[in-house]
This record gives C-alpha cells, sequence and structure tokens, in this order.
C-alpha cells in the first residue's frame, strides 16, 4: 500500500454509519473519489460519542475497508462533527495594520481569524470553526475578499460555531485510539453543503438540510455568505422508534419497514394496502396498514420540518431564500418527503446528490444522499490545504518584498550619506 499524501481522507462519524472517504483532484480540479468504507455505528448517539470502544472498532472497520478500496495506507483524517451541543454566533473582529501602503495579505486575514479563536467562551465550550461572512477595509462594507487592497482598519464578520469540549475530546480520543491524526474538525451540515450545493444557489439564498440518523443539520446561504448554522436532535432514528411503538414489532422490523414502504404522505398510500410481518415463534403474523405506517412517519417527519422552519424564521430570511431547500442525508430518501416539505414551508425543494463537485463516478453509492457529508468532508479538507497554501505563499512573498525593500531602503541611506559626506 502506497502512503496517502496527496489524497484527502474524510470520516463521518454519523449515528447510524461511519463512513471514510478517500478522494483526490485530478487535472481538471474535479474531485475523484478512489475508496470508501462504511461500518455500522454503534457507539454514536444523536451525533455524540457514548461509547469509545465500539466507536474505534466501527472506525477502524471503515477506514481498513477503504484502504482496501483506495489501496493506500490512511494516516490523516478530516472529521465530521455534529450534535445538540453545537452552537453558533456572530461576532465582529478588528485590527489596525501598521502601514497602508503595504497591501492586506493572507496572512493578515489569517491574524484576525486567530484573534476570533481567544474570545472568552462558556464553561466547557470550545470554537471549532471561524467563518468570514464579509470584511470591513476602512469603513468601507460589503467586501468579500480584501487581499491587495490597501488600508489600516481591517475589519470582519464572522460565523463562530462553538462545540462542547468533551464531545470534541471524545472525537479526537476515538480517532487518536484508532491510530489516526485529526487534520481538521469540521461541522458537518458545512461538509454536506460544501458536496450538494452550488455556487449559484449559495449566491440566491438556499437552506441545506441534512436529515442523519440521530441528527438534522441545517446551514442557511445567502449572498454567498454563510448566515446560520443548527442542529436538532432528531433525525430518522426517532421514526423508525416511532414505527416501533406504534405498530409493536422489532427495531429491525420497523427501518425494514420504514425504508421499503414509508412515506412522507398519508394520502398516497390506499387503505387497503396491507404489509405482513412474521410473528414470534409460533404466534401469528402482525398485519400493519400501509396507511397507518404513513401516518406514522408523517406525524414526526412534520414535527422535524417545524423545527427547521423555526430555525429558518429565526434567521428573518425566509424570504429572501429564492433557492429554497435543498434536502440531503439518508432520510432524505423518505418517499414524498420533497412534496412534505413544500407543502409545510411553502418553499421550493430538491433533494440533494452529493455529484455537485465530484468527476463522473460509476459508484452510485457515492453519489447517494447519505454519502454528502463524507464528500463534502474530502471537499473540505482541499479547502483547508489550499488556504494554508496560500497563507504560506502569501508570507514568502511579503518576507521577500520586504527584504527587497530593506535592501533599496540600504542603498538610498548609504547614497544620502555619501552625498552628504561629499558635500561637507
Amino acid at each position: 500500500m502506497e502512503e496517502a499524501e496527496d489524497l484527502i481522507v474524510g470520516l463521518d462519524i454519523g449515528t447510524t454509519k461511519i463512513a471514510c472517504m478517500v478522494g483526490r483532484k485530478n487535472e481538471h480540479g474535479k474531485l475523484e473519489i478512489l475508496g470508501m468504507g462504511k461500518a455500522e455505528s454503534i457507539g454514536v448517539k444523536r451525533g455524540v460519542v457514548s461509547n469509545i470502544e465500539q466507536t474505534v472498532q466501527s472506525i477502524r472497520q471503515a477506514v481498513e475497508m477503504a484502504e482496501q478500496n483506495a489501496n493506500v495506507e490512511i494516516s490523516h483524517v478530516n472529521v465530521g462533527i455534529a450534535g445538540q451541543h453545537i452552537r453558533s454566533l456572530q461576532h465582529r473582529g478588528m485590527i489596525t495594520r501598521e502601514n497602508y501602503e503595504n497591501e492586506i495579505s493572507r496572512a493578515d486575514l489569517k491574524l484576525l481569524e486567530e484573534d476570533m479563536h481567544k474570545l472568552m467562551m462558556q464553561p466547557g465550550e470550545e470554537i471549532i470553526t471561524v467563518i468570514p461572512q464579509e470584511y470591513i477595509v476602512d469603513n468601507e462594507q460589503g467586501i468579500k475578499d480584501p487581499v491587495g487592497m490597501s488600508g489600516v482598519r481591517l475589519e470582519a464578520n464572522f460565523h463562530i460555531i462553538t462545540g462542547q469540549l468533551t464531545a470534541i475530546k471524545n472525537i479526537h480520543r476515538c480517532v487518536h485510539k484508532a491510530g489516526l491524526q485529526v487534520t481538521g474538525l469540521t461541522l458537518e451540515p458545512l461538509a454536506s453543503a460544501a458536496a450538494v450545493l452550488s455556487e449559484e444557489e449559495k449566491e440566491a439564498g438556499v437552506v441545506l438540510v441534512d436529515i442523519g440518523g440521530g441528527t438534522t443539520d441545517i446551514a442557511i446561504f445567502q449572498d454567498g455568505i454563510i448566515r446560520h448554522t443548527a442542529v436538532i436532535p432528531f433525525g430518522g432514528n426517532v421514526i423508525t422508534e416511532d414505527i416501533k411503538e406504534g405498530c409493536t414489532i422489532m427495531k429491525k422490523q420497523a427501518e425494514a419497514l420504514k425504508v421499503k414502504f414509508g412515506s412522507a404522505l398519508p394520502q398516497d398510500s390506499q387503505n387497503n394496502d396491507i404489509i405482513c410481518i412474521p410473528g414470534f415463534r409460533n404466534r401469528q403474523p402482525k398485519e400493519i396498514s400501509m396507511r397507518n405506517l404513513a401516518h406514522i412517519i408523517n406525524a414526526r417527519m412534520e414535527e422535524i420540518i417545524d423545527h427547521i422552519y423555526y430555525e429558518i424564521s429565526n434567521t428573518g430570511l425566509e424570504r429572501s431564500l429564492i433557492a429554497g431547500l435543498v434536502v440531503t442525508g439518508g432520510g432524505s430518501q423518505l418517499k414524498h418527503l420533497q412534496q412534505l416539505f413544500e407543502y409545510v414551508t411553502g418553499m421550493d425543494s430538491r433533494i440533494g446528490y452529493p455529484n455537485e463537485h465530484l468527476a463522473n463516478t460509476n459508484d452510485h453509492n457515492i453519489t447517494s444522499p447519505m454519502y454528502a457529508t463524507g464528500v463534502g468532508l474530502v471537499i473540505k479538507g482541499f479547502e483547508q490545504e489550499e488556504r494554508e497554501l496560500a497563507v504560506g505563499q502569501n508570507n514568502a512573498s511579503y518576507q521577500r518584498k520586504k527584504d527587497k525593500g530593506s535592501v533599496v531602503q540600504n542603498f538610498f541611506t548609504r547614497v544620502s550619506s555619501y552625498l552628504n559626506e561629499d558635500h561637507e
């Protein structure tokens, strides 16, 4: 096996599954997924690690499968994080530059971003991600990229995402125990957004809804800027539990019923459609009406959509989101879900497939909404790498200019000194 040098590995630690994606950029800048591994997630509940050992075993299983499929050795991973403990807030930062004649560089933006990491959080909280929304240069507002401009006072509005320190440490602990290093921690709705949204949608205004097993993640974009993020502690597993309780059947049977016969709209199910489920030993099979099944799913799904719409309403942007809703994640594969979203919210919606930035692939598993977060984590890993490279090159360029400037300055000093001596 080769060492994965120019590759990025995304590790999605979900409630129902742990997925590992190995990707690289081709010559056209499109993402190629070389291999994928998947394992059942046992030690995670509602996006938070609840059992270290079981989670470590699942991570190892998924990573080993990805290594075999991609024929590479994996040592570093970009990990996704979610859970009810995730909180987002807005903040403005400012730095005063020493010399207005020097161009604003990527290093200046990095310095402003690093300042945000010094903010005092609530006890037990830690900043996960700091995302610049827009910049202000000498009171000139609405600048998306100030690099190359002149200015003394550099400000920015930031979207800051925080999480519980214990939850973050537990994710790091699981990954380290599995023999891997964490290169970055990315909020899962941001990763999913990177995989399924187009730049036009982000510009027009769009809500990304990722319905997972344990959580439903939300990211709202407008004018190409992230406006709001939230994690709702309900997902597909709650629907399965409702079916289990409502139909008095086992959890595995409830999950199979949801996947195969589940519908989000009861009126689309006929009264006379009956599903037979084998009974326990020496007991009669259980008969379940498809209409009743759809009613159970519909009730819980409407509750989840109400939570989503509440988050959208809180931003005050519901009338400005022209591109509507993009629904992704494993839960988005529920029949007639798109119609239910449109009926409840009154917004246009579509199902999001993670093939927006992918090179042509014959593997239909990878382009399933279920793997949107995994693909997005690989995309986010490449974005982070490019940013760090740009900052490094900028610093080197700035140093060269500085050295060149000092050489010229020394030359003028020597000439000036010589002329003064000659004059005397």
